[in-house]
């Protein structure tokens, strides 16, 4: 196949996607993949078409954390690769499909990656969808770069934690996307405070307001707070997200009313 019709077909397929969404962090650890699954999942369940495209080839969590991990890739009707599907309007791609089983690292170097990259967008069936969510692995290197070159029109999550370390790097990841003239949906403040389960009152064991600073320092809008809460970890491990297992939760309403902000901006983009 030549490098045009490649690049026709991921335009084709771009054409059919209403909004895509790219969730970053500038490091990792920060609960990007964790943010991505329960954004693309909470979509679907308002009765939106979506597809969730994990594009951390070396660390696929996607599928783990949709208790999908065993499911496997096959041809779909009309040509092309049939991305797994999760009731009721959820289709997701991922190497952790691809792999023999979970143990399985993938040695690759960039050239490799790129070409997966290119075909989970212009090879996989994704049909016509309202939202892409796409997990990207942190920093700023050759996956993000080249899911921002693939795909115009893309909008900006930024996920980070409170602590400096994890504030400087998320710094330098909205730069990044100001730079490649990405519009930026926001910054999340992921692990914000705890809640004593015993006396119940608010720990800041990574600090607080870090994410809302750096928003306000950089210009860009602030989406806001998701405390830490084990109901979170134990749902991503189980393969049950959050937001469906524990929706009267702190941390589920919290993230409804992020999910609100998100399709606001996106739908406001394109009026």
């Amino acid at each position: 196949m030549t490098k045009e019709s490649e690049d026709q077909k991921v335009k084709d397929n771009l054409a059919k996607i209403k909004h895509k969404i790219v969730v970053m962090s500038g490091k990792g650890g920060v609960g990007k993949s964790t943010i991505a699954t329960n954004l693309a999942v909470s979509l679907s369940q308002h009765g939106y078409e979506v597809g969730l495209m994990d594009v951390d080839i070396n660390g696929p969590d996607i599928a783990k954390m949709l208790g999908i991990e065993n499911e496997r890739i096959g041809a779909a009707e009309g040509g092309g690769i049939a991305p797994v599907s999760v009731p009721p309007h959820l289709k997701v791609i991922s190497m952790a499909f691809l792999l023999k089983d979970q143990d399985t690292p993938v040695i690759w170097r960039g050239p490799l990656k790129m070409g997966a990259i290119k075909q989970f967008i212009g090879d996989v069936a994704w049909g016509e969808l309202d939202y892409l969510i796409i997990d990207l692995p942190p920093g700023t290197g050759d996956e993000p770069l080249s899911i921002a070159q693939l795909i115009p029109g893309g909008h900006a999550v930024i996920v980070t934690t409170p602590q400096d370390v994890a504030l400087l790097d998320s710094r330098k990841a909205v730069n990044f996307a100001k730079a490649l003239k990405m519009p930026i949906v926001g910054i999340l403040e992921n692990m914000s405070g705890l809640t004593c389960p015993h006396c119940k009152k608010n720990i800041d064991l990574f600090k607080t307001g870090g994410g809302l600073k750096a928003a306000t320092d950089l210009s860009v809008p602030f989406l806001g707070n998701i405390p830490i809460d084990p109901e979170i970890v134990e749902s991503g491990d189980s393969g049950k997200p959050f937001i469906v297992e524990h929706s009267k939760s702190k941390s589920a309403k919290e993230f409804t009313t992020i999910i609100k902000k998100i399709e606001d901006f996106v739908n406001d983009k394109v009026r």
